[in-house]
């Protein structure tokens, strides 16, 4: 594989997290990244202060787009959501695996429904527990029972049983979905920072070489690359972790 693959598919794992307020912060960052081809992944403080024009725009930039809306609500409104954000054009889009099996399903019909003739299939993946959650965090405060890993589990099953493509988790339990789910079932894994960042307010972390020993597909990447003072230099050192 020639060393251009190579950097090609190091950087389409990354997935970087544009947690801005304003369409124009984010835009920098874009022209300072431009060329390297990674996701870009927009959250709701993006989402929802520059809206779809703000997809079309990075779609026409020709990047893959990860929209990070975690939608929970009944299923029929699941459904239209996902029929809305599928009319976008999105590449993929995620759920609250939370919500149950009527909810996840109600998603992919919604996708289905709204499918454009030609249009690929946007991935859906279900959100099993933050990777802000903590042990302490599921039993004493969500009030699940078991460990973290068993809760993730279960809900992978349910999103898979659901027709789902694949998880939101941590990369801790990449392997663990991996054998219960199959290998082709999907992992996005937040909770990435490279050697000596700031883990913030994040508590199952690694770096993106351990993620993508684990078997990591994507890997979410947000403020060591966009707080850093020169952030294509850190992606590009990240792309060169995971060469």
């Amino acid at each position: 594989m020639s060393l251009t693959r190579e950097r090609e598919q190091a950087a389409g794992k990354i997935m970087v997290a544009l947690d801005y307020a304003d369409a124009a912060s984010a835009e920098r960052l874009l022209n300072e990244l431009e060329g390297i081809p990674c996701y870009m992944k927009v959250g709701m403080q993006l989402f929802y202060a520059a809206g779809p024009a703000f997809i079309a725009g990075l779609k026409e930039r020709g990047y893959r787009v990860f929209l990070d809306v975690k939608m929970h609500d009944i299923p029929n409104t699941v459904k239209g959501g996902s029929g809305s954000v599928t009319r976008l054009g999105v590449d993929m889009f995620n759920v609250h695996a939370a919500g149950g099996s009527a909810m996840l399903e109600a998603a992919v019909e919604g996708m289905e429904a709204a499918l454009a003739a030609g249009q690929a299939r946007p991935s859906i993946i279900a959100v099993t527990q933050l990777t802000s959650t903590n042990q302490t965090t599921l039993n004493e405060q969500i009030g699940i029972e078991g460990t973290v890993e068993q809760a993730v589990l279960r809900y992978a099953e349910l999103a898979r049983a659901a027709g789902l493509n694949g998880v939101v988790a941590s990369p801790a339990e990449v392997q663990a979905i991996k054998q219960a789910c199959g290998a082709s079932f999907q992992t996005v894994t937040p909770g990435i920072r490279p050697k000596g960042a700031d883990i913030g307010d994040q508590s199952r972390i690694m770096t993106p070489a351990e993620a993508l020993k684990q078997g990591t597909d994507y890997m979410v990447i947000g403020r060591p690359i966009t707080a850093a003072a020169n952030s294509r230099a850190v992606l590009e050192a990240i792309i060169e972790e995971l060469i």
